[in-house]
């Protein structure tokens, strides 16, 4: 599939893919520092054309093919990134697909266009994770780094270092999911491994007691980790996401 590109309100330059096909839209939102070209993006995508169904994948600004610096960028800034895609490039109902990150991102989209949504799946959802994860276990001395140099790099297991900036840690502050009420009024699916080092099992939970709908699931898989990327999480995820639109009418 060939890739275009969508000029956003503020300027950004974001790469997508989409596949056209019978709605509610798939919309794929990718982890952080992840891509569209990531295995469970292009494996969900190749199972909707498969099924005749209209598919969006795309690269947050910093990431992938998309302009800008992933040290530039913020939660609210990969939020706007998702909402021109949205509102731009897709029509009527969707149902959002989030992956780590991206399921934070869902949530956010969620709490935006509230009406657009016919259902949503999360995998290894990870909101608030800038203050729950970061913050929550940086160092005195980290905390001082951060606020004399603006960022500071943890190792990653999936990549290079993470630069981690004082903007994306108080731009942060300002999306928090799990502080204030979340209502999510559709068919919801929460995917989650136990063996995930990246975000606990204790998360899911939390988020799954947060929020409030009439049909929401937690789905632990045990032994799965992170990646969430084997024949059987794949394979999962699709059927998942089948079973979603079809609750979603």
């Amino acid at each position: 599939m060939a890739t275009s590109f969508l000029e956003t309100p503020q300027g950004r330059r974001i790469a997508y893919v989409k596949t056209a096909g019978k709605g509610p839209c798939i919309v794929f939102l990718s982890g952080l520092k992840s891509d569209m070209e990531g295995t469970k993006a292009v494996a969900l995508e190749a199972w909707a054309r498969a099924q005749g169904r209209a598919f969006l994948r795309f690269d947050y600004s910093g990431h992938g093919q998309s302009s800008g610096s992933f040290s530039e960028g913020s939660i609210g800034d990969w939020h706007q990134d998702t909402l021109a895609v949205v509102d731009a490039l897709t029509d009527g109902p969707i149902v959002p697909v989030g992956s780590s990150m991206g399921g934070w991102q869902a949530l956010l989209l969620a709490r935006a266009r509230t009406d657009r949504i016919a259902g949503m799946v999360t995998i290894a959802a990870a909101p608030d994770f800038t203050e729950d994860g970061y913050w929550a276990t940086f160092s005195d001395d980290q905390k001082a780094a951060l606020a004399r140099d603006g960022q500071v790099s943890l190792p990653s297991e999936y990549d290079e270092d993470y630069i981690i900036t004082r903007r994306l840690i108080e731009d942060g502050r300002d999306q928090l999911v799990l502080r204030t009420p979340l209502t999510l009024p559709f068919p919801v699916r929460f995917l989650q491994g136990t063996e995930d080092t990246a975000v606990p099992t204790a998360t899911a939970i939390r988020l799954l007691d947060h929020a409030e709908g009439p049909d929401m699931r937690l789905t632990l898989v045990k032994g799965a980790d992170h990646r969430f990327s084997d024949d059987t999480c794949l394979t999962l995820i699709e059927k998942t996401v089948e079973k979603t639109l079809a609750r979603a009418g």
